[in-house]
């Protein structure tokens, strides 16, 4: 029972004609009751929620990807920096969907209907947030200083890759604010597909390279499906709050056929890969019937768990990606 509910329950008891002394006393009881849950376990369940952790597949694929080119390429992985790069990764990603919390509930954008009910519904405090937000960006900071000194990959190509995804996780909704003015879009493209690949690429082998971001392609599409799904069913209350998306731009017609293409061409990249190069790559196919059952529920505007299930499909997609480029014989991809 939240805070909303226990006001609507006194409320109520106020109205019986017992009295105010039973009434007292039943809030009382009621707040004697409540006092446990307040424990450290459910403020930490408190804090996973805020996270999002959802969304994490956008994250964890693109670094599992990069990680996977990497091995292709040099024919060997340090287990140590792939886990490396994943904490550094996850905890600039949480701290922007902090970021994205803070900032939505002050806009007045959040409400009682929001799927991020963190700030809306007091499960948190926003000064909680906050710290919480400091705290994960500091401990990406820490582990990118740790990646550095065990990776031979040059600081200044480290803090540009690094420094790069922490600005567009704070400038989405903080700051600028990209979301706000119907960039948030492309913010979400770039970070969590070509930068956060060629950053997991990057800290394996030691250098810089062009293929990461070609590869990249279809799981950055696949994650922008995911915002724009969101986006999506979020019109009408977007719209409401006075900010501007790229789903409200375009309109409810041409935003399902951005979601078909973001959620289809993918799979057509793949079939290029996979009758030109090695069959490995068709594995990701195993997961169109997951993208077709989707199509139906944007086409038929039922938006519910829609973003969730979207980052399910985009989790998956990356596994067999990765699955597909690791099986890949020697030599036999383009440009690794």
């Amino acid at each position: 029972m939240g805070p909303a509910d226990l006001v609507q329950k006194i409320s109520i008891s106020a109205e019986s004609p017992r009295g105010s002394e039973r009434n007292d006393a039943g809030a009382a009881l009621a707040g004697a009751e409540r006092a446990p849950p307040g424990t450290w376990r459910q403020k930490c369940a408190a804090y996973v929620l805020a996270l999002r952790p959802w969304s994490f597949s956008a994250s964890l694929t693109p670094v599992a990807l990069g990680s996977a080119l990497a091995y292709r390429a040099e024919g060997a992985l340090d287990p140590g920096l792939l886990v490396g790069s994943a904490v550094t990764v996850l905890a600039v990603h949480g701290a922007g969907n902090l970021v994205n919390t803070y900032y939505d509930f002050s806009k007045g954008i959040d409400h009682k209907k929001s799927d991020d009910r963190t700030l809306v519904d007091q499960i948190l405090e926003p000064q909680d947030v906050v710290r919480f937000g400091v705290f994960l960006y500091t401990m990406g900071c820490i582990c990118a200083a740790g990646l550095y000194a065990v990776s031979t990959l040059k600081l200044e190509h480290l803090a540009l890759i690094y420094f790069g995804g922490l600005s567009s996780s704070f400038l989405y909704t903080g700051g600028i604010g990209f979301k706000y003015v119907a960039l948030g879009d492309v913010v979400i493209l770039i970070t969590f597909g070509p930068l956060a690949v060629m950053f997991a690429h990057a800290v394996q082998v030691g250098y810089l390279s062009v293929s990461p971001l070609l590869y990249a392609i279809p799981l950055a599409l696949s994650t922008e499906a995911i915002l724009h799904s969101n986006n999506t069913r979020d019109m009408e209350s977007d719209r409401q709050a006075g900010i501007v998306t790229l789903a409200i731009l375009i309109g409810p017609a041409f935003s399902y056929v951005l979601y078909t293409v973001l959620l289809f061409l993918p799979y057509l990249i793949f079939c290029v890969l996979a009758t030109r190069y090695t069959i490995s790559m068709a594995l990701p196919l195993l997961t169109i019937p997951m993208a077709f059952s989707l199509e139906r529920q944007f086409r038929s505007q039922s938006f519910n768990k829609i973003p969730q299930r979207t980052a399910k499909l985009n989790l998956l997609l990356g596994l067999f990606y990765v699955f597909g480029i690791t099986l890949a014989p020697a030599g036999a991809l383009p440009k690794l």
